[in-house]
């Protein structure tokens, strides 16, 4: 049987660079798996933070030593140039996280090179990657969600008239505790919650040094729980079982997210089956409503004292060591990490 070259594009132009290069590896196993090896030859592409794109052989020494190398200023003529063995891929497999590799842009490479690839297109990552956009088009297909309210990066750096509506706007239709967010930043960078005016403007202030646009979300309420399903597939997606987050912090930021033993994944998640299915029904409605394809994981907000359940967001390329919620929650229905890994390319050559 002829082997399919895979490339493994993995790095990036993003905070989540490391994240990427962990996730990398571990899709890098699941393809060495024996039964993974008679079908893929791997050729790993490692995109640097300046936006280099390295030879194999130098992916390689990078993909196997689990280190991103010393940042170093690459001459503009070299940027986004491919090295040969590009030319030879037959299908990627993106595992960059975050802008410039989950929001589209890289997407629409891909779409230009004419190969097939993993995950969403350029709309729905688009979509998927921008959180204003998301709950519009979530809004749109009647879905249930916290109450939000847009916001862009000159109302808060403006005049004091303006900028002073923009806080009673927010205090009015949304009110404390609220979120303020970067619309367009994985990984919970940038996000905090707020109680008050000061700490209002301190924070849309921080946000909007990320991003020119913001969203701020109106708190769900006390005693929610976190729920997350993953779903697999094109036309026909599934749903997986599902999964909850615990945590000792006030809410699920970065910090929280990427400590050792600041949080906890409960898979399967104890839910009565009447909301566990709700739930996976939600998150192939979300995934359809943005147009997805290969994977994506969707996350909830359960109050379990009112039964209710919010759509909180979608994930096109969530994070894919063998420990992480997506491929956790797929091993709970019955498919294994290297069978996952399979599924997917297959996936992509069958949209293709």
């Amino acid at each position: 049987m002829t082997k399919k070259r895979v490339g493994l594009l993995f790095g990036g132009r993003s905070g989540e660079h490391e994240v990427s290069l962990v996730s990398a590896r571990a899709v890098a196993t699941a393809l060495a798996h024996p039964t993974n090896q008679e079908r893929y030859e791997i050729v790993p592409i490692y995109i640097t933070r300046s936006g280099q794109w390295l030879s194999s052989d130098r992916s390689q020494t990078i993909l196997d030593s689990g280190i991103a190398p010393v940042p170093e200023d690459s001459p503009q003529a070299n940027l986004w140039q491919f090295p040969p063995e590009v030319a030879a891929v037959e299908v990627w497999f993106p595992v960059l996280h975050g802008p410039n590799g989950e929001d589209g842009t890289l997407q629409g490479l891909l779409t230009l090179m004419q190969v097939p690839y993993v995950g969403t297109g350029v709309l729905g990552s688009a979509a998927g990657m921008d959180k204003i956009a998301m709950k519009q088009i979530f809004a749109q297909a009647g879905l249930p969600q916290v109450d939000y309210l847009a916001i862009d990066r000159t109302q808060v750096w403006s005049d004091p008239c303006r900028y002073s509506k923009v806080m009673e706007d927010i205090e009015t239709q949304i009110g404390y505790p609220c979120f303020v967010k970067p619309a367009n930043l994985g990984s919970s960078v940038g996000i905090a919650k707020v109680t008050n005016r000061t700490e209002l403007e301190q924070s849309l202030d921080q946000a909007a040094g990320y991003d020119r646009r913001l969203i701020v979300e109106a708190f769900a309420g006390s005693g929610l729980r976190e729920i997350e399903c993953a779903v697999l597939g094109n036309d026909f997606p599934k749903a997986s079982a599902l999964g909850e987050i615990t945590y000792d912090s006030d809410f699920y930021d970065y910090e929280t997210k990427y400590t050792d033993g600041r949080s906890q994944l409960i898979v399967p998640a104890v839910l009565p089956p009447a909301i566990t299915q709700q739930i996976q029904d939600m998150s192939l409605a979300a995934f359809k409503a943005i147009d997805g394809a290969g994977l994506s994981r969707i996350d909830f907000f359960y109050l379990e004292s009112s039964q209710r359940i919010l759509l909180n967001e979608i994930n096109t390329l969530p994070g894919f060591t063998a420990m992480s919620m997506y491929p956790r929650l797929w091993a709970a229905t019955g498919i294994p990490f290297e069978e996952l890994v399979h599924q997917l390319l297959q996936l992509a050559l069958e949209r293709h």
